[in-house]
Order: structure tokens, then sequence, then C-alpha cells
């Protein structure tokens, strides 16, 4: 199928990717109209083509990520990532239409040929095919057209911040910006009863805002907006403003708050940085609210992906709910489309567009169009559950590794070491766009969007790079195949998925290598030689500075990274389990949630009578380093911070080693080597196991609030 991508170069193209398959409880479409948002798409397309420095002027919070990951990873690794960033092409677009060609058994809602609109920048880009999540996707009612239906998540967005000012019947609203969100919104508060008063410096805009049913428009370049607003509302001052522009700046803030009345709603609407007038505001007592896209459920992974629908008794407004109320009106006429509808381009013809989107309102794209015609028939063969689609199986060999999930972590601190030492077979990423890519850059011979491909080869390696509570499942799937794992940290998310992993270990030709990269560290190489020359028990105190977590990150979402304890501290528990040994008793507490701690402090006790203190902490301050560890031993103390920099205390003498790499490189390597060469396993599953078995002792431990015993 072919897609919209775009670099952050500037460059724009179609290319030819795999079609995805439907989500978890959501479904495939294969799409028939979709509508560049000329104001979000515009913005894309102007900072990709920004240099360097002018991307890191406008994303500061993008800079003190890279310089975090410089100062606990090295600048190598950071430039990488940049890189790779960079080089990654990006999807456009997230309002469309089209028809359902397959529907996950999951899902209940749906059946093979709905019409469906469908909505979510994650989702509904500009190509031939979407996998859409059961929420994104509204049935599209008779009498609306597909290419009516495509608007729908646009004018959501309309709808949300109209249901955000509060207007009601005979309440007079100003619209500042008649961009297509401004228009639909325009429309949106004529059909709600509201009277409306536009503004805009483009004269053709105002023509079309009175079409669109504006009582009043203003150009302030011809008439200053305070007089009109005052003519037209008897000195009173409009009851809410819509602010449906872009930018940053006090000076359409201040236009708005000075047309409110008292007590009156500003609602900013676009991507507009809005610096307010201190005085003005807080004399009128102004409400300033901001529109959050389509409305409620926006953003929240468990709603629009985990198809948790708010109950309507308590959410009446739902984004779901929204693109219902939006194809109801333009069922009956109320949301007329015709007049912001001011291009329409074959899918084979959208690219030259971009250039022009400041000249444009509402770009329908059209599908199967004259410019890019493929037959029903044909698309629906390139669905992932035709029957028909060819199957290309790989030979039946570990001197072959298939790769699922490879987002940039995978791509900065994994593929790069494999790359050119073992044959590449199939790549499988979420999105077709995603999976072309790096296909073409690590040299894969295919590229998937659906796992089960790579599960039709008899025996070859698999590296596993998806989201957490994915490992359990492809791991097991893999070692049915009789295949060599390597899966990133965690193993698995709970006790049971360990028991299962056990079983199948026991039945299973293959094996499993888990991606606990700071044992092959070369710091930690380092220190475990100086360790073998003392003898007796020891000790080892590990901090981990964590910082707090963003609630936006994927982590925050315990189903799917397992909470911090399961998918990052384990990395320290396996440390001192390398280090020290067979764990026996350990006891944990945390200073934050007990159910899912994000803080923790484990003590525990080894066989040989050494014990750990981990600390890891979501408080702190981020100047301090990441990592830092201290060992005791007879006579000896080995210091390390961030693996990078190794202090030895011996004999009154302090020896330092510096280092650059924190064992990405050197796991490959090992784990390589045991695939081509016949080496020995570098880490028994038996190790990993025993690692997973003490990171969920540790959570038992601060449940139950007792030490837990291992033995």
């Amino acid at each position: 199928m072919k897609q919209l991508a775009q670099y952050q170069d500037g460059r724009l193209e179609l290319q030819e990717v795999p079609a995805p398959v439907p989500p978890p409880g959501g479904i495939l479409v294969r799409t028939t109209y979709s509508v560049i948002s000329p104001g979000t798409e515009r913005m894309k397309v102007e900072q990709a083509r920004m240099s360097l420095l002018q991307k890191a002027k406008a994303r500061p919070d993008q800079v003190k990520k890279v310089i975090d990951t410089a100062k606990t990873l090295g600048w190598k690794a950071a430039l990488q990532k940049v890189r790779n960033r960079l080089e990654s092409p990006t999807p456009l677009g997230y309002s469309a239409a089209g028809i359902v060609v397959a529907v996950d058994e999951l899902n209940a809602r749906f059946h093979v040929g709905d019409r469906v609109a469908c909505g979510g920048a994650e989702c509904a880009f500009h190509a031939e095919m979407i996998a859409v999540p059961d929420l994104l996707a509204t049935p599209i009612p008779e009498g609306v057209a597909d290419s009516q239906a495509a608007y729908t998540t646009l004018a959501s967005i309309s709808m949300e911040a109209v249901r955000q000012s509060g207007a009601r019947l005979g309440e007079r609203v100003l619209v500042m910006g008649q961009g297509l969100v401004g228009l639909l919104a325009t429309s949106l508060l004529k059909a709600s009863g509201a009277r409306v008063m536009s503004v805009d410096f483009v004269a053709d805009r105002l023509q079309t805002s009175l079409a669109m049913g504006a009582e009043r428009v203003v150009n302030p370049t011809q008439s200053k907006l305070e007089d009109e607003v005052r003519s037209w509302t008897g000195g009173h001052g409009v009851d809410a403003v819509l602010l449906c522009v872009g930018g940053k700046g006090r000076d359409a803030a201040d236009s708005a708050i000075s047309c409110l009345r008292d007590r009156g709603v500003m609602v900013i609407v676009g991507i507009y940085d809005a610096e307010l007038s201190w005085k003005t505001a807080y004399m009128k007592d102004i409400q300033v609210r901001y529109s959050r896209s389509y409305g409620p459920g926006r953003y929240d992974p468990q709603y629009e992906w985990g198809g948790q629908d708010y109950p309507i008794g308590h959410v009446r407004w739902t984004e779901n709910r929204n693109f219902e109320a939006c194809l109801e009106l333009m069922r009956t006429g109320q949301l007329d489309l015709k007049p912001v509808t001011t291009r329409r381009v074959g899918f084979g013809d959208v690219l030259e567009v971009y250039d022009q989107l400041e000249s444009e309102l509402g770009v329908v794209i059209e599908y199967c169009s004259a410019g890019f015609s493929r037959s029903d028939d044909e698309m629906l063969k390139s669905s992932p559950e035709s029957p028909d689609r060819p199957k290309t199986k790989l030979q039946s060999s570990v001197e072959t590794l298939d790769v699922i999930g490879a987002g940039n972590f995978a791509r900065t601190m994994l593929l790069p070491h494999v790359k050119g030492k073992i044959a590449l077979g199939t790549i499988v990423n979420a999105t077709g766009l995603s999976a072309r890519h790096v296909k073409e850059k690590f040299g894969f011979a295919q590229a998937e969007t659906d796992s089960a491909k790579v599960f039709d080869h008899a025996s070859a390696a698999v590296m596993i790079g998806t989201r957490h509570h994915l490992h359990a499942p492809l791991v097991l799937k893999s070692l049915q195949t009789g295949k060599q794992v390597f899966v990133e940290k965690p193993l698995c998310l709970t006790p049971e998925e360990l028991a299962q992993i056990d079983t199948a270990m026991l039945e299973s030709k293959g094996g499993v290598m888990v991606g606990f990269n700071r044992r092959f560290a070369p710091a930690t190489v380092a220190m475990m030689e100086v360790l073998k020359t003392v003898s007796g028990s020891k000790t080892l105190a590990f901090h981990v500075n964590a910082g707090v977590l963003a609630p936006d990150h994927w982590y925050a979402n315990v189903t799917e990274s397992g909470g911090r304890v399961v998918g990052e501290a384990c990395h320290f528990f396996d440390f001192a389990c390398h280090v020290l040994g067979k764990p026996v008793k350990v006891t944990a507490q945390t200073v934050g949630r007990p159910k899912v701690p994000d803080s923790v402090t484990a003590q525990i006790e080894f066989s040989d009578g050494s014990s750990a203190q981990v600390i890891y902490s979501a408080e702190g301050d981020s100047a301090f380093p990441k990592e830092t560890f201290r060992v005791f031993a007879s006579g000896l103390v080995c210091e390390c911070e961030n693996f990078m920099k190794l202090s030895i205390f011996k004999q009154r003498k302090v020896t330092v080693k510096k280092f650059a790499s924190k064992g990405h490189a050197e796991e490959m390597a090992a784990w390589l080597a045991f695939l081509k060469d016949g080496a020995a396993h570098p880490l028994p599953y038996e190790q990993a196991r025993q690692s997973m078995r003490l990171t969920f002792a540790v959570l038992e431990s601060i449940r139950e609030g007792r030490s837990i015993d291992l033995r």
C-alpha cells in the first residue's frame, strides 16, 4: 500500500509500505478519503525544513532530553538517537473515512463493509490502509458521503472548543481566526443557536465565514475590532472568544480579553502559546480554557487504545460521541462542508499540495482516483488477513535474525551492533512506514506489520523490542517454534507469565536471552576481574536517580509497562545477582504507591552472606548522576558512575578507568557469538529467571509488608 511520509529535512514522499493489521479490539480500514489539516500539517512541514539550530530553539524540551541522554549514555549514543529521529519518516494526517476490511476478534461493534469515519494522529494517516482502535472510529450514517465524513475529526476539534466555551442560545461569540477549524467552529456555533462574529485578516476567508453562519465579520486592518464588538454587543462585550490561531505572544490574547464581557470565557483552540495581560484579565475575572483536541478521551491510552469508554452519566461528550454528533449535523445539513472545501486531489498527486497549504482551507484527498488507481480487489488482497496474500519464507537457520519492534532504542542501541554481522530477515513494526524505514536503514530482507509473519519460519533467531506487555506472549510464540530469542528487559510482567515461560523452555529447542545489558558493560567486566582477586562476602550499594515520570510517558501506562520496578528497576536487581550470586531473601519498601511503586528501596541477602541495597528513586535532582554504585570487599572498594567512570580503591591507592558503553554492543556481540560460532550462552535462562523472580519478590514484599524468602 502507499502512505505519505515526511522527513525531518522537509522531504515528502509517497512510499510503498506494508499494510497494517487491526490493533487489539480495532479495525482495518481501506481509506476512501482523508482531509489535510492546513494549520497543523503546514506547521509540521515548516518545522521539518528548519535548520538544526532552529529546531533546537523551537523545541528546548527535546534539547534537554538529548543532554540527559548524553549524561547517562555518552554523547555518541545521544547523537545517534538524534540522528535516528532525524532520519526516521513520520506520518501525516489524522482525519479520514473509509470502509472496514478486517475486524479484530475482540471487536463487536464493526463488521467488514461498514463505512466509518476515523481520527487520530497515531493511526488515521494519509494512507491507503489504516489500522484504527475501536473508539477512534464511528459508523457513517446514511446520507453522509465519505468525502464529508473525512472531516469528522477536524469538525470534532471545533465542536469541543464550542463545548468548552459554554455558549448558549442567543449568546454572542467571537471567533478569532477563520482557518479551517475556526470556520467549522463558526458553523457549529450557528447550529447551536449562538450569534457569531468572526475575525480574520484574509478577505476570502471572511466571505466563507458568512457562508458558514457568521452574523458579522471583521478585518482588523480595516476597522478596529474592539469598536466593532462594542457596537455589536451594546457595549457589553462578547460572552466568549474562541482563539483559533497559532503562534505565540500577547497580541491575540489581549484583543480577545478586551472584547470579552465581565466574567467572559476565552477558549484557546489552536497551538497558541498565550501571554496574558494580568491586570485586564484579572479585573474582568475571565475564565481561560484550553480545548484539548477532539474531546475527553484524547491522549488517554486506556480510552483510545484500551477501548475503555467513559460512562455517559459522568462524561456526556467523549471524543467518540463528538464524532457521532458531527456526523449527525452533516446528515441533517446543519454542517455544510462545501464552502470550506477549496481543493480535491488524488492521492497520487498529493505532494504538490503541501507547498500551497497557506492558500487552502479544506483539502480533500481522494483515494482510488485517476492519479492513483488500484481496484478494491487489489486493495483487499494486500490486507494482512487475506488468504491470497503471498508469504515469503526465510531459510530455517540461526544465521538469520528477525526483529519484532524496532523503536528508537532498538535502532540506536541494538541494531547498529548486528548490522552486517548476521543476515537480517523480517522487520516487524507497528506501522508500515516505520517498518519500511528500518528495513532500508539496516538491510532487512522484508518489512511487515504482523508479527505472525516471523513465526512462519521454522528455525530462525528473533529479537523482541516491543513494549513490555508483548514480551511474554512473543517469547512464548518464539519458543513454540524453536527459536533463539533475545528479548529486551523485562522478560515478562507477572509471576504467572514467568511460569508459562518456564514450561515453554522445558519443551522448546530454542532459548531465551534477556537484555540485561549492564552485566556486559566494560566497567562491569573490569570490576569483576578485580573482585576475583578477593575472597569473602561483599556488599553492594546501588543508587538510581530515576527522576519523576512524566504523566504522558508510556511507562505510566502500567498495563503496557508493568510499572517502573518491573519495567526498569529489574536491571539493577539483575546487576546485583550478577555481582553477588544467588539471592535468598529480600525486604523492600516504597515511599510511593504500594500497588505500583515509582520508588523502591530493597535490601537483598545472598547465599554466600553478601548483601545488596538497591535504591531506585523517582525523587532527587536531575543534576545528580542517574546510576551510581559501590562494592565493598575485603581490602577493596569499587565505585562507578553511569558505567562510564570506575574508581578502584585498593592499598590506599585509587585507580580510575573510563568507559563509553553500558554494555549494549557487548551483549549483542556475545549473543551473536552464541548464535553463529557456538560460544556458550552469554546469559543462561536460569540467571535471567532468577533476576525476574527477585523483581517480583520485591513487589510482593512491598505489598505484604514482610521479607520474602527466595530459597
